[in-house]
């Protein structure tokens, strides 16, 4: 059972710290472009906001999933406290209360993955918004 209750601790901790790094280099990646980025050189607005939404949609998708999956390791930790319990046939108040809380540090992972990658995921896109007023301003200029 110990075996089965690391894989489930560092199967779902694990996917979610790997999801907030592959968050977070996305957020960096797009912040260097959105810096250096011209929009005299897209002709096209449809184009120029391809190319500003790029991978954006990773970090929407952490966001929104990142809580799920703890609590899908808190679930599961729990029915494996549960299982213990019974294959074990005691009652032990202490050995409960370690398998609970154990098992509700995923959802806290979980939260604090998804509450990063929302105000990452906000900050961009409103920069989004202010380079594509600056494209129009630009492009209604030049007409």
């Amino acid at each position: 059972m110990d075996a089965l209750k690391d894989m489930i601790d560092y199967g779902v901790i694990g996917l979610l710290l790997a999801l907030s790094v592959w968050a977070v280099a996305i957020a960096v990646e797009r912040w260097q472009f959105y810096r250096r980025i011209d929009p005299a050189h897209y002709p096209n607005k449809q184009l120029f906001e391809i190319a500003l939404t790029k991978r954006l949609v990773v970090i929407g998708t952490v966001a929104a999933n990142a809580p799920y999956i703890g609590l899908l390791g808190t679930v599961l930790g729990i029915m494996l406290t549960f299982h213990t319990m019974g294959t074990s046939k005691t009652i032990a108040v202490s050995s409960i209360m370690v398998g609970l809380s154990l098992a509700l540090k995923a959802t806290a992972v979980g939260l604090l993955v998804a509450i990063p990658c929302v105000v990452m995921n906000n900050a961009l896109q409103r920069r989004i918004t202010e380079l594509l007023t600056l494209y129009q301003a630009h492009h209604q200029h030049e007409s």
